[in-house]
């Protein structure tokens, strides 16, 4: 719904883009107006129900490229020419990867609406740097378990336990992104992801391996998606609201779980170019998507759905039982951050994840 060797989130994003029909004006850099606004995104902005009452209200338009991933899309960036973007969507924890690159403008604090959002996503490590603020989160969810619930015993679902059970033996996917998903073993075996060492790759990998004997398919999100959907697998590993949500209405009976052991939290952000030529509008685009109105659109964005990070985003009630909106607070305590393992680390984690890939 990323993420190449971690963009945690944007490679979920960037699968989550392929699997969905969604239109999108492709941008060449360079080959708009000034006065339109252009953006890098992921394809939840790409939502004509979420631009067009931006685009009207302002007699803008909005031209859209999706990426998939921060890798990718700081690459576009670096092939193009400087005032060419606007403004982008980035993984919250790769805000200071921008930063670091000279590409993001401070954000002024007192014109969004910081305040209102849950304190859990502000992701104040992330999103500021050397005391000024370069990105706000605006969509957030959960890598945890989603589940046909006329299958399976939700009660089950509230352990991670239930992953390697006997009992659901042949019927489980799980989805092929190695880091959400070695966060959840993590959790699984008491460790805090963002306390992760090479010490406790053995003991992961057990896990990882007894979750593998379980399941019927590992899979990227369209796969497991489906298999979860049609009734292929009864649970999916590293699913969310973000899998079941916009499947709620076609089939009512898929949910997703926060266990008492936790889940793993994904978030992303906006943030404004330095070289900007459109800095006003920039502004105003990113205030309009924190509004409560602007929310509740990408939340429920024809491509996937998600939390959105305004608690006073305006979703209508059955949206919000969908999301399970007022049980946001409990879900967020349970949840920890993706793990963030550095260069080495992450080389060592993705060459355990092949090696779960390739058990018998």
């Amino acid at each position: 719904m990323t993420v190449n060797a971690r963009n945690p989130l944007s490679t979920l994003k960037s699968h989550l883009a392929a699997a969905c029909a969604v239109a999108a004006l492709l941008l060449a850099p360079g080959g708009a107006e000034a006065a339109d606004l252009n953006a890098l995104i992921w394809c939840d902005h790409s939502d004509p129900a979420l631009l067009e009452p931006f685009e009207k209200a302002n007699d803008v338009k909005v031209n859209v490229k999706e990426f998939e991933g921060t890798g990718a899309g700081l690459a576009i960036v670096d092939q193009s020419q400087p005032g060419d973007w606007d403004v982008m969507v980035i993984d919250s924890i790769d805000v200071p990867r921008g930063v670091e690159k000279g590409l993001f403008e401070p954000l002024p604090e007192d014109k969004l609406p910081f305040a209102d959002l849950f304190p859990e996503v502000r992701m104040d490590k992330s999103t500021i740097v050397d005391g000024k603020r370069y990105g706000i989160t605006e969509k957030f969810g959960y890598n945890t378990i989603g589940f046909n619930k006329t299958k399976v015993d939700p009660a089950d679902m509230q352990s991670l336990a239930s992953l390697t059970s006997d009992k659901y033996k042949g019927k489980v996917a799980i989805y092929d992104y190695y880091l959400p998903v070695i966060g959840m073993a993590a959790l699984a075996i008491g460790k805090k992801t963002a306390d992760l060492t090479e010490a406790d790759l053995p003991a992961l990998k057990a896990e990882l391996l007894k979750m593998k004997a379980n399941a019927k398919l590992v899979g990227e999100v369209t796969a497991s998606q489906t298999a979860l959907a049609t009734g292929e697998v009864d649970v999916l590993v590293g699913g969310g609201e973000w899998v079941t949500a916009g499947l709620a209405k076609e089939n009512p009976a898929l949910d997703f779980s926060i266990p008492k052991e936790g889940a793993v939290l994904w978030s992303q952000s906006l943030a404004m170019f330095k070289d900007s030529k459109n800095k006003d509008m920039a502004l105003k685009f990113i205030q309009y998507i924190m509004s409560p109105e602007g929310q509740a659109r990408l939340a429920t964005s024809s491509c996937y759905w998600g939390m959105p990070a305004n608690t006073k985003a305006a979703l209508t009630d059955e949206q919000k039982k969908i999301l399970r909106f007022d049980e946001q607070p409990g879900f967020l305590a349970r949840a920890q951050a993706y793990p963030a393992p550095n260069a080495d680390l992450d080389k060592k984690m993705q060459d355990m994840w092949t090696e779960m890939l390739q058990a018998q």
